[in-house]
């Protein structure tokens, strides 16, 4: 393999081919899950040089995971395990990261680096904003992941990440490398001139076709999610109305630039709090808004009070970081935290000690979240933030107004501060999941972790679940995107705990729900993909040769079993 790395070296340059455990450990280990060696893990600094490092990797046989901010809760970014036929390069986008404005922003194309953070902000000067804000971009997700995963977001009017305009690569039965430009861009016939074009941004608005008969968002999402007795949910990952090229892929092509609506930014914003006791009363406002508002909102987050307290206790520094030097610096921050853990690790004090220290330093920092927030903590385990805006303020004062306070809940107007806390609390709960995880090794065995979509006319949503299985959890956490029905259930287990047994059990209860899973995060390695997301995943890629494994599916070249 001397040669591929001479190969890779003489593309890229010596310091972005990565090779060892340590060098690769950033890339090949997962954020929350997953882990697997890689032969190299290669750091492409333009589109050219990403199609060349993949023409030598195909050339040799060699498996491709195309990965940008490896942010992903699922794993689904990076090798898992053993059983591969074949040796793994890990191809990591994130130097190229360019963002091109459109028609005057009201769409973009996004290199394959580009981050959600990086997106908003560019939008932000011109008054609008991207499929999904502060949320995954908190922890510097990229807008391809979000696209390949159909990832949600927690705008209700926006739906799953989505387009039908992207260029790709991809390998067809008989093991040639194509390159598909389907981006409504004209940038010549030529692989090498395309992305020669594209790396120079050489094109004018006489080459950007129209795209009103392909989409490059979800436009019918905020119909959809209105029908609420379909005994079907809102959105999941498994659904094939939206699985077209990039869209759904899983990393089975390699995506080299997407091209996206944006949206008007909302103004006059207002979160309402909404605090209650009883989790009938939630599925009504749920019900009433979306059946009879004329304004729908910008995003209804839930909170069970176990998510608001793991999030106050295990968040504390992401909200600290977030809010007062911005999400710009997170994925630089999570890099020198991830090369700390393998160093310590390495040294035999642990992957985890940056965590258990960050941990205590919190304790002593005081006390970050509003009082009046806190106060509702206390007082109600279902917690509802409802952001409104424009004309749908008024709507939802009245709505609340005329039906609070009741014996079971109430709620209340935030401030500005307040509301923005409120927020950031709750996009503050994965990663402390997986905080309290890392700082409790003696009584945690690890997450289960699940993520779905309950039907739409779905009234009794909140889990419970049998006492014998329910007391094999050490903390359980419950948030979620309500108004699309879309749930994160998050297990501890104790320690020496069956992960398999207890997943299945809990699946088993799901399908009895008739819910739907993942919802949004992808199977990853995780989930077994259902044979409608089997095939596309093989139309895509019939030779196995793009992240294979996805969805416990073969790991072998032509899906060998």
């Amino acid at each position: 393999m001397h040669a591929l790395f001479e190969t890779f070296q003489a593309i890229v340059g010596r310091r972005h081919v990565l090779v060892g455990d340590r060098q690769t450990r950033r890339f090949r280990k997962g954020y929350r899950f997953g882990e697997g060696r890689v032969l190299a893990a290669v750091r492409p600094g333009s589109l050219v040089e990403q199609w060349r490092v993949i023409q030598a990797c195909v050339a040799h046989d060699i498996i491709v995971i195309v990965q940008a901010a490896n942010t992903g809760l699922t794993g689904g970014s990076t090798p898992d395990g053993e059983g591969y036929d074949r040796p793994i390069v890990i191809i990591n986008t994130m130097r190229m990261d360019r963002v091109d404005l459109l028609d005057e922003g009201r769409q973009v194309l996004c290199l394959p680096g580009a981050t959600l953070d990086k997106l908003e902000k560019r939008l932000r000067d011109i008054g609008r904003e991207p499929h999904s804000v502060i949320g995954s971009s908190c922890i510097g997700a990229s807008v391809t992941g979000g696209v390949c995963n159909n990832s949600g977001g927690s705008l209700i009017r926006r739906g799953p990440a989505y387009t039908q305009l992207a260029l790709f690569a991809q390998v067809d039965s008989a093991g040639k490398l194509h390159l598909v430009n389907h981006l409504g861009i004209e940038l010549g016939g030529d692989a090498e001139e395309i992305l020669q074009r594209l790396d120079k941004a050489d094109y004018g608005p006489a080459d950007v076709l129209g795209s009103d008969n392909q989409w490059a968002s979800d436009r019918g999402y905020h119909e959809h999610v209105r029908d609420v007795d379909a005994s079907t949910p809102a959105r999941f990952n498994a659904d094939p109305r939206r699985h077209y090229e990039a869209s759904g892929s899983a990393g089975k092509i390699a995506v080299f630039a997407l091209r996206l609506d944006t949206f008007e930014a909302d103004k006059d914003v207002t979160v309402f709090y909404i605090g209650s006791n009883d989790p009938s009363e939630l599925a009504t406002i749920r019900r009433d808004i979306l059946t009879d508002f004329e304004h729908l909102p910008i995003a209804g987050e839930y909170m069970h009070r176990g998510a608001y307290e793991l999030s106050q206790d295990y968040g504390k520094d992401l909200f600290l970081f977030v809010k007062y030097f911005g999400t710009d610096h997170v994925p630089a921050a999570f890099g020198v935290k991830s090369w700390l853990d393998g160093l310590t690790e390495s040294i035999g004090l642990g992957g985890h000690l940056t965590d258990r220290l960050l941990q205590v330093v919190m304790r002593w920092m005081p006390q970050h979240l509003p009082r009046r927030l806190n106060d509702y903590r206390d007082r109600y385990e279902h917690h509802l933030l409802l952001k409104m805006g424009g004309g749908g303020v008024d709507e939802a004062r009245r709505y609340l107004s005329s039906r609070f306070p009741t014996a079971s809940g109430n709620y209340l107007e935030c401030t500005p501060r307040e509301g923005q806390d409120a927020f950031l609390n709750r996009f503050a709960v994965g990663g402390s999941v997986v905080r309290f995880r890392d700082v409790h090794p003696d009584h945690v065995e690890d997450i289960v972790a699940l993520d779905i979509a309950l039907p739409r006319n779905t009234t009794d949503w909140f889990e419970t679940l049998p006492a014998e299985l329910d007391s094999q959890f050490v903390r359980k956490m419950y948030c979620g995107h309500f108004f699309c029905h879309v749930m994160h259930q998050e297990y501890h287990v104790q320690k020496g705990g069956d992960l398999e047994a207890i997943e299945e059990q809990l699946l088993r209860l799901l399908d009895q729900r008739g819910a739907e899973y993942p919802a949004e995060h992808n199977v990853g390695h995780l989930y077994h993909a259902k044979p409608a997301l089997r095939d596309f995943y093989r139309a895509l890629d019939p030779t196995n040769s793009f992240n294979p494994g996805i969805g416990k599916t073969s790991k072998k070249k032509d899906w060998a079993r």
